[in-house]
């Protein structure tokens, strides 16, 4: 039986490696990682992963801002005025919402209303009207 070939190699120049240039850094192996995966290692990289590159999946749009305010500033600003008609949209709002309650009577314009901010307006004898 012949002896076991021991693995510390004394005396030889390229420790096991070939040729001595295969025993460099990245520069061996074209960069490290996933370095030249654009250029020379595309083709590896969509071989071992195709959906690497691209986009996928959807952007959502962005809700809508809904700016809303509330009977009980409608009614500060109603007697301010002194009118009992307002235009909500013309004081930068979109909908009305049912918070407070209202003494006097006011027709109010708007583009939304919630359904307790309706029945309030009713229920003190004004008007609840959507305009577009």
């Amino acid at each position: 039986m012949g002896k076991k070939k021991t693995k510390k190699m004394r005396g030889k120049k390229t420790f096991g490696y070939g040729s001595k240039k295969k025993h460099r850094g990245g520069g061996s192996r074209g960069g490290r990682g996933m370095a030249g995966s654009f250029g020379h290692k595309k083709l590896k990289i969509l071989k071992e992963n195709p959906e690497h590159f691209g986009k996928r999946g959807f952007k959502r749009k962005n809700k809508k801002e809904v700016k809303a305010i509330n009977l009980m500033e409608l009614e500060k600003i109603a007697s301010k005025l002194g009118k009992n008609k307002i235009n909500v949209s013309e004081l930068g709002y979109d909908k009305v919402l049912g918070k407070g309650k209202l003494t006097q009577p006011l027709e109010i314009e708007a583009k939304m209303f919630s359904e307790k901010a309706k029945v309030k307006i009713e229920e003190a004898g004004g008007k609840a009207v959507e305009i577009q």
